[in-house]
């Protein structure tokens, strides 16, 4: 991935290449630091597959540290700062790093884990003062199987794990996408999703290598994001579920006339449909109609786009190019067309395995496939229909129930904000749906929606319960997806 970089330097030295506010890097400018801070890495002791930790928010400097990493076929494990001290120590131990890097914002929260300042960079004046006393390393020593980024799971049943991503993985996954979306080599990426998520890391990352400009933002900020939409052509504007309909405010309220933006917005089966339609309509661009995961990138099902102004009914997705697809049942058979089957998938975007940890990697890649926990149906025209995670069932009086066919149709509601179903013990059928919902008009009933789910669904699909709650109070992943596990904690006891 470096060396690609460094082609894109060689041929556009003077293109901006990285931004954060009025600080502008050119091409030549990044690839001046990251062989410098390559050159520290070196002399710290940091070789081919050592780890190097970074906890901070996003920043010009975490990128800097991917592209020196990847001259010595070092390895960043990304550290969510959002996690609780016991989860962050795990991460860390874990990755077993060398050195790690922060920035002063989560400074402390190393120090209280015990961290030794000795092995320690806080970004900012410490940083610059290393960095222009480092000797420079041309050094290009990683091989295309080396991993380059460690993003951790959300880890919704258990201990986050590692998804080692190697260089291939990361080349592959952006010429999918690339392919996919019909993104240019110098299309304008906004990184506001966090780094330590595949939004904000290997877009970027694909940006760079592309010689296209990333735009670094510290995090979701709906008004700098309309800035900055009604200033720069852009290519993929992501837009995580949850954040579609306070954006589409911003932009509304602010009368924002978009620059150009090739195709917006990122899993829409999670996203209320009047909140894509009016996306796509203020920002004239389509929806992608994507389904991946940090361990496959954008694949296996994400070539789809939904129109512009469309609210839609059908999220049926189109099969990713570059990558191989079964459905099997719990005996490992492949399943007919509208059976639900768990998606196996294969191809060179994908991941190379939990880091220190064999088994799970075993459990995960069988028989030469990647499995990945989600149930989808292929419908008769070869498209792919999401179902919902195979482990997340409900099983009420002998049927199985998959939570997200009732959550898309509660989203159908331009009422509803957002809402996530989750189980519920019961004496007489073992376990019944019920449903959370975030308003978005207060005039909205429990009836109203008890009767939209009498039309759509079957009888026992139907939620047996209903609970508004706050749109802030539905607990998420970092890529915006309602933890289930968690959302049950909020069950009247």
């Amino acid at each position: 991935l470096t060396s690609l970089f460094l082609d894109r330097t060689n041929v556009f030295p003077a293109r901006p290449a990285i931004t954060s506010g009025e600080r502008v890097l050119t091409y030549a400018e990044v690839d001046a630091r990251t062989r410098r801070l390559a050159g520290y890495l070196a002399a710290k002791g940091v070789s081919r597959g050592d780890t190097v930790a970074v906890l901070s928010e996003n920043c010009i400097e975490y990128l800097e540290l991917f592209l020196a990493a990847g001259r010595l076929g070092a390895v960043i494990a990304c550290q969510n700062w959002r996690l609780a001290e016991p989860e962050l120590r795990h991460c860390l131990d874990l990755a077993a790093p060398r050195l790690a890097f922060v920035s002063p914002r989560h400074r402390e929260r190393l120090t209280a884990l015990g961290w030794s300042n000795a092995n320690t960079v806080v970004f900012g004046q410490e940083y610059e003062r290393l960095l222009a006393a480092a000797p420079q390393s041309d050094a290009m020593l990683a091989e295309p199987e080396d991993p380059l980024m460690l993003l951790y799971t959300s880890g919704t049943t258990g201990l986050p794990k590692a998804a080692a991503i190697s260089h291939r993985a990361l080349v592959a996954r952006n010429l999918v996408v690339r392919a996919e979306y019909h993104l240019e080599d110098a299309d304008t990426y906004v990184a506001w999703s966090p780094m330590y998520h595949m939004g904000g890391s290997e877009y970027s990352l694909g940006t760079l290598m592309s010689g296209g400009k990333v735009v670094v933002v510290d995090g979701f900020d709906p008004d700098r994001l309309a800035t900055i939409v009604s200033d720069e052509p852009l290519g993929w504007l992501l837009l995580m579920p949850g954040m579609v309909g306070r954006f589409v405010e911003t932009m509304r309220a602010r009368n924002v006339v978009p620059m150009g933006i090739r195709v917006c917005g990122v899993m829409p089966d999670l996203s209320p449909v009047a909140d894509i339609a009016a996306a796509t309509t203020l920002l004239n661009a389509p929806f992608a109609n994507s389904f991946g995961a940090t361990e496959t990138g954008n694949p296996p099902t994400s070539a789809g786009l939904i129109p512009i102004g469309v609210a839609p009914t059908d999220l049926r997705k189109k099969q990713s190019i570059y990558c191989e697809v079964r459905l099997i049942d719990a005996e490992g058979n492949d399943v007919p067309n509208g059976v639900p089957g768990e998606l196996l998938m294969r191809g060179p975007t994908l991941f190379s395995g939990y880091w220190r940890a064999p088994e799970a990697t075993e459990e995960a890649f069988r028989d030469g496939w990647y499995h990945m926990g989600d149930a989808f149906v292929r419908n008769a025209d070869g498209s792919l229909s999401f179902v919902d995670r195979v482990k997340y069932l409900i099983k009420s009086g002998g049927e199985n129930i998959y939570p997200a066919e009732i959550e898309r149709i509660l989203l159908q509601d331009p009422r509803v904000a957002d809402a996530g179903v989750v189980r519920r013990t019961d004496d007489k059928w073992g376990e019944v749906p019920v449903a959370f919902v975030a308003r978005a008009d207060d005039n909205l009933s429990a009836e109203d929606l008890f009767a939209l789910c009498r039309e759509k669904l079957a009888g026992y699909k139907q939620p047996k319960d209903l609970h508004f709650i706050a749109f802030d109070d539905f607990p998420r992943s970092a890529s915006g997806k309602i933890q289930r596990h968690e959302l049950e904690k909020l069950l009247p006891r």
